[in-house]
């Protein structure tokens, strides 16, 4: 699901020209591992950047960088306070393995366990003027996260489809080794129902991305999908845990690790209530930066 970084990059490469074959060819070469911190982060960055001569002294608390045990680079941001152009957000990538990086054991949650998404911690890393991948005001939306959004979030939700499949499979199966009744029956029905809506919503997203067009409308298509799919995600394994009775609480039958994991559909942006006061802002002619 956070195959997106190397994703958006040749996105990039292959639509708008971008200087990023040289970092392309490299995770194939080397099989180079990159995490993000972006929804951690999004419109308004986190962790500060000093400016010192030759670059800048970064310090921060990544919070949800998914695969942070297995990864080589951290695609992240820091906060500079810019005398001139005002709060702004530096992009930039971190080494594992540079000198002020530390990977904290934090990630003891409820799902997605597998993910390791451990907090990184960054104290004085240096990060030279060169490596300094772009540039944008804090908190107002950015090209670059026209295409993050265009290109992530189907992927990410993906996964939470995933889940939500499995669970349906899996609830099918018990249902099926037991005596039938209307009951049971209407509840795998309503399981169906809510996995449908869930893979319909997905298919949008995919056919906005598919559109290779990021902007303000596509941004919205795909998140009103994001909306609609952690929905449908969440519905289904809620079924599908009243469908299966009370063997669903045993561990033993898989069904609670699947309902714990869907839960973080929750959590990415935009949330829904963000989500829902962009599509307002569309939908009435208004300024997207102003309403979030």
């Amino acid at each position: 699901m956070h195959s997106h970084q190397v994703a958006t990059n040749a996105w990039r490469w292959r639509h708008q020209k971008a200087p990023v074959d040289g970092l392309l060819k490299r995770v194939a070469a080397e099989n180079i591992i990159f995490l993000s911190s972006g929804g951690s982060d999004w419109l308004q960055g986190s962790g500060t950047a000093t400016r010192v001569e030759g670059g800048y002294r970064i310090n921060g608390r990544k919070i949800f960088s998914s695969g942070a045990p297995a990864g080589d680079l951290l695609m992240t941001s820091a906060v500079y306070d810019d005398p001139e152009a005002g709060p702004s957000v530096l992009h930039f990538a971190v080494p594992m393995k540079a000198e002020g990086v530390k990977l904290l054991d934090t990630w003891r949650v409820m799902g997605m366990r597998g993910t390791g998404s451990q907090d990184i911690e960054l104290t004085d890393v240096f990060i030279a003027d060169a490596a300094i991948g772009g540039k944008r005001p804090q908190g107002k939306w950015h090209p670059l996260f026209h295409i993050i959004s265009m290109i992530a979030f189907p992927l990410v939700y993906s996964a939470y489809l995933g889940v939500a499949e499995a669970a349906r499979d899996l609830v099918v199966e018990k249902a099926r080794k037991r005596k039938a009744d209307y009951r049971s029956v209407e509840l795998i029905g309503g399981v169906d129902n809510e996995l449908t809506s869930a893979r319909l919503a997905l298919q949008d997203m995919i056919a906005a991305a598919a559109t290779n067009d990021p902007g303000l409308a596509t941004t919205n298509r795909v998140m009103i999908g994001r909306t609609l799919v952690a929905r449908g995600v969440l519905n289904t394994v809620e079924v599908a845990m009243e469908a299966a009775g009370g063997s669903a609480f045993f561990r033993s039958a898989g069904l609670e690790r699947l309902f714990r994991d869907a839960q973080a559909a929750r959590y990415h942006p935009l949330r829904e209530g963000a989500q829902r006061a962009y599509a307002g802002c569309m939908a009435l002619g208004l300024d997207v930066d102003e309403a979030l």
